[in-house]
């Protein structure tokens, strides 16, 4: 088992009173680490260490903020075994995938850091005489980032790479589900150099990470999260009126026209469902079939969801992982039980299995209603409704007739109905003839309850600045 400490000001701190956070593995429920919480006081330290450390970083030139940054990423690179197997003990997921996890946030570091020549403002024409308008791009400050627990080490750089490149400081919150594997991106920090205090990572209770994002040098908070812990960082941003970016739940429709390869459909969207167990913010979470395939693709999905078994994946990395805790496996089972008991018929799967880790088989419902809470309601969990549709127009009202707009998918081989879908859907992302997948040079954005601002490509790196108009008479 092993033992971490904070990470403040590039040093590894042990806490002064703060309780011990316990780390077990979901597929064994085996004991893998323990941390100490942060103290409110400990926390709100990292912050002040953070915002005086910013004001000589942002001061470097982009190039030499980028220059750190290509080391921090060979540094994970040299890590990524060590990374990967902290990951791995933490979530349940396989060695490799959580060792790649590690390579790709190596990568979306190296992208970011690329963007040093590219943080640019504006030259405006002005209405008097004589005068030019600047419009500048600055940092914030001190960026509080928030990281969930299904995919962290990549989060974690998603959101302080951007960050960083752009002049910001940062203090993170780890998922308390999944801490370790922080803690050892946090040597990669060390390994590169990276100047004091511009990166902290601590654990914390609630409370401290409240204070956190309410404290008054904190100038932005980011989250990949849940609606309600986004609702809460909200309340948060009032306090000084902080910027926001948030991303929250997902409910991704996948629609399937008669036209499409009804077989590649089948296996893909089985895959985005249960990749990580379903906890996966832009997994295929309802399907909308047309009614002239529904029985050959059902079969053919019934098919594909039949073949993968779950167990614990450091043993058999063709295995579908397990879920994060008990609480989320009892939570997705009342949701099929109640599914069923409002007319849904369960095709596969919908039991808990016997025996240790928080497993949940891969779980298919049909004769699903739109009004069902199974499809109106973010399952992060590898379950399934199906539904049909009688014409296009038909299945993007029921795509968007939802809470959420974060990823979309359709399968179809007419470019008419692709566009059709692509100009009329409500949310951040259409996937066409694929599943998602979120390119770095993309913008992951959510429409309506899934969030507001977004990561990656051009826009996600703005996101961490703010503008200053100059106005210069001459």
């Amino acid at each position: 088992m092993r033992t971490d400490k904070n990470f403040i000001n590039n040093e590894f701190v042990a806490s002064s009173q703060g309780e011990m956070i316990s780390v077990y593995n979901p597929a064994t429920e085996a004991l893998v680490g323990q941390v100490q919480a942060a103290t409110t006081d400990e926390a709100l330290e990292a912050v002040s260490i953070a915002a005086k450390a910013q004001k000589d970083w942002r001061t470097k030139t982009s190039t030499e903020r980028a220059g750190y940054m290509h080391k921090l990423a060979e540094a994970l690179m040299a890590r990524k075994d060590a990374i990967g197997q902290a990951l791995a003990d933490e979530s349940g997921k396989s060695l490799e995938d959580a060792t790649n996890e590690a390579v790709y946030a190596a990568d979306i570091t190296r992208y970011h850091a690329e963007w040093a020549r590219r943080i640019e403002g504006e030259i405006v024409p002005s209405d008097t005489p004589n005068e030019s308008l600047l419009l500048q791009r600055e940092p914030i400050g001190v960026v509080a980032c928030l990281i969930p627990f299904n995919y962290p080490v990549f989060t974690l750089l998603r959101k302080i790479a951007p960050a960083l490149i752009t002049g910001n400081a940062v203090v993170v919150r780890p998922s308390n589900n999944t801490p370790t594997s922080a803690f050892e991106i946090a040597k990669a920090i060390q390994d590169a150099g990276i100047p004091a205090g511009i990166v902290n990572i601590l654990a914390m209770d609630h409370g401290t990470a409240e204070a956190v994002c309410t404290h008054p040098k904190v100038g932005m908070i980011t989250l990949t999260g849940s609606v309600g812990a986004g609702r809460k960082v909200l309340e948060y941003s009032q306090v000084n009126i902080a910027k926001s970016s948030l991303e929250l739940g997902g409910k991704s429709p996948a629609i399937v026209e008669p036209d499409a390869d009804l077989a590649k459909a089948a296996a893909q969207i089985a895959a985005s469902t249960l990749t990580n167990c379903g906890q996966l913010c832009t997994a295929i979470e309802r399907v909308y079939v047309h009614e002239s395939v529904y029985d050959d693709f059902v079969a053919q999905l019934k098919l594909q969801m039949e073949g993968v078994k779950f167990g614990n994946r450091l043993d058999d990395a063709s295995l579908m992982g397990p879920l994060i805790n008990e609480n989320s496996r009892l939570n997705i089972h009342q949701m099929v039980e109640r599914a069923i008991d409002d007319g849904a018929t369960l095709e596969i799967g919908g039991y808990i299995p016997e025996g240790k880790g928080h497993f949940y088989p891969p779980t298919l419902l049909t004769g699903c209603r739109q009004d069902m809470e199974i499809v109106q309601e973010e399952i992060f969990g590898p379950v399934l409704p199906v539904l049909t549709y009688r014409d296009i127009d038909e299945a993007l009202e029921l795509a968007n007739d939802h809470q959420f707009g974060l990823a979309s998918v359709v399968f179809t081989e007419n470019y008419r109905t692709a566009m059709k879908v692509a100009n009329n859907i409500e949310a951040g992302e259409l996937y066409i003839n694929r599943t998602p997948a979120d390119p770095y040079q993309g913008y992951h954005a959510g429409w309506k309850r899934s969030g507001l601002g977004g990561d990656d490509g051009k826009h996600g790196m703005l996101d961490y600045t703010q503008t200053r108009l100059v106005v210069m008479n001459y």
